[in-house]
């Protein structure tokens, strides 16, 4: 049976056009909405550091010593200084600079800053270092190939007690010289904080491209995730990830 009532005005409740346009303008400006996991990480970390990326205690505590340290490197060992010191062959002051510039940080657990001291005690030591990192850093090659060769040169490396390859190891320096490329890898704290994001990183103590590489993509994707706070780099990014893993700050 027809109703009695008045027909509305089905027209007259739709959006105008330009109302219409600024919702997807809003919407494609903030992105879709994250998942549960990525907006407790976040939760996590602006109860830490409530000014985010740039709150100055997050700038005290977890990013100004990385950042100094690269700007140290600039200093020490940029793409120009690098090779003139390679060309004079001064393998050992190569050496000797950068790591030097990384013990000053807390990045390397104090076995691994023995043991690269004793690998490059020895000129061909300190010869091998020091060609194999300016090649994963200024090589032409794909990154795939300089870091599988980087791999093998610090595998090769002389060992005296402690081994030398470990994943800190060979992706500290790459993280201090280039924090827009580069992650830096503690394989107990970013694999935690993976399993807290509902990622299961793949994982073996043997530093290899594949992982790395899976590695540099769940990266991308928090970032991704986070971007409205604005991370500015890899040291951003390692120090998220860090507080969501670490028992230095609690759930």
């Amino acid at each position: 049976m027809p109703s009695t009532e008045p027909r509305r005005n089905l027209r007259a409740k739709q959006p105008s056009k330009s109302t219409r346009l600024r919702t997807r303008r809003a919407r494609a400006a903030t992105g879709p909405r994250p998942h549960p996991a990525a907006q407790k990480a976040r939760r996590k970390f602006l109860r830490a550091f409530p000014g985010g990326f740039r709150d100055a205690t997050y700038l005290e505590w977890e990013r100004d010593y990385k950042w100094n340290a690269h700007l140290r490197w600039l200093e020490a060992l940029s793409e120009a200084s690098f090779r003139r010191l390679l060309d004079e062959r001064q393998f050992a002051r190569i050496s000797a600079l950068a790591s030097g510039i990384e013990s000053r940080t807390n990045l390397l657990f104090s076995f691994e800053k023995m043991a690269l001291r004793d690998a490059v005690r020895s000129p061909d030591g300190a010869q091998a270092f020091a060609t194999a990192l300016f090649d994963l850093l200024h090589g032409s090659g794909p990154l795939d190939v300089r870091f599988s060769s980087w791999i093998a040169a610090v595998a090769a490396l002389p060992r005296r007690q402690t081994r030398v390859l470990t994943w800190p190891l060979v992706t500290v320096f790459g993280f201090i010289a280039q924090p827009t490329t580069h992650f830096f890898f503690k394989p107990t704290v970013t694999r935690e904080a993976a399993n807290r994001y509902g990622v299961g990183l793949p994982y073996a103590s043997r530093p290899s491209w594949p992982l790395y590489r899976d590695l540099l993509s769940f990266v991308r994707d928090v970032r991704g995730d986070i971007s409205d706070m604005r991370p500015r780099d890899m040291i951003d990014m390692q120090s998220f990830l860090w507080v969501q893993g670490s028992d230095e700050y609690p759930d």
